[in-house]
């Protein structure tokens, strides 16, 4: 009976009655949430899928975000243009990167992505004259969302909540992109290379082509991503493009369950929500964070959804 239920249409509905809630804290957390979800899935697309460990993901993520930013604040560019502009900038960098990264494997892999993320975050600090040095891009200008009041029963709404919804709308096309990806020949090609890149070679697959390909459309996603990012958080900082933002989104895919395509949305929502109850309460908030995520790291072996579809696999079994 369960199979039945549309649980993806009916968390999107729930979504959409967030702004209704009344409160700018819960559009400001779902707003967050629907962001770092996008993030953490298009990473997922590497990890889960093509088998490849990226430390270096928000190298994109933070060259989006600069895009985006550069575009609608220095030169005046409008949102609906500077925000596709992100994702297609972020995919040109991943492609030169990948075209590297991909010629090695396992750590080696691992180690040059995280090497040319230092690059992109060197740059971001030190270029002033373009990205604002280590001070960033301040006061990044909201869409121009006016629109949206012409709408019925949006008119009364904050520009937040305006805001929040065109990210959900657009969140949702981005992984519903990312959902057809997956679910292609494509997709199942990469998933064949993550399971033994050797034997699909050997069957005359070009394992560095689809790599590469996997590498390009994951900084898409991920510079798609930062552009939001930058206009919720209101400004752009090299600290986008810092390797303790690419250990954030490891460990929300890791946590929500890799391989599954849901699961790093899921692994999003949780830490997100941690983090936000736990420094509400302590200041040592780092150590119970850490102490949480190992408790749940070993006790949902495969991540939360992949405990969770294991759990359901044994119970339609009795």
């Amino acid at each position: 009976m369960s199979r039945r239920i549309p649980w993806v249409l009916v968390v999107a509905l729930v979504a959409m009655w967030v702004p209704w809630l009344g409160s700018r804290f819960y559009t400001f957390l779902a707003t967050d949430i629907a962001i770092l979800a996008l993030f953490a899935l298009s990473l997922n697309l590497l990890l889960g899928y093509t088998g490849l460990v990226s430390f270096g993901h928000a190298a994109y993520f933070g060259i989006g975000a600069y895009t985006s930013a550069i575009l609608m604040k220095t030169h005046g560019v409008p949102f609906a243009l500077s925000f596709p502009a992100a994702g297609v900038v972020a995919a040109l960098f991943a492609l030169v990167f990948g075209f590297f990264c991909v010629r090695l494997t396992k750590i080696y892999f691992a180690m040059l992505t995280l090497a040319f993320a230092q690059i992109v975050w060197a740059i971001c600090f030190k270029w002033n004259d373009v990205t604002g040095g280590e001070q960033g891009l301040p006061n990044v200008p909201y869409p121009e969302l006016g629109w949206m009041a012409a709408i019925p029963g949006l008119g009364q709404m904050r520009a937040g909540d305006h805001f929040y919804l065109l990210v959900l709308a657009l969140v949702a096309v981005a992984v519903a992109a990312l959902r057809r990806i997956v679910a292609s020949p494509y997709g199942r090609m990469l998933t064949v290379i993550r399971e033994n890149p050797e034997r699909a070679e050997f069957i005359g697959i070009n394992v560095r082509l689809y790599q590469l390909s996997a590498f390009t459309a994951a900084g898409f996603f991920a510079g798609l991503a930062g552009a939001l990012f930058g206009i919720f958080n209101r400004g752009v900082f090299p600290d986008f493009a810092y390797w303790t933002k690419s250990a954030e989104v490891l460990i929300m895919t890791i946590l929500g369950g890799m391989g599954h395509f849901w699961g790093p949305a899921v692994g999003a929502m949780v830490l997100t929500l941690l983090n936000q109850q736990i420094t509400s309460y302590t200041e040592y908030w780092p150590l119970i964070l850490g102490t949480i995520l190992i408790v749940l790291l070993f006790g949902f072996r495969g991540g939360i959804v992949g405990a969770l579809a294991g759990l359901g696999r044994r119970l339609r079994r009795r």
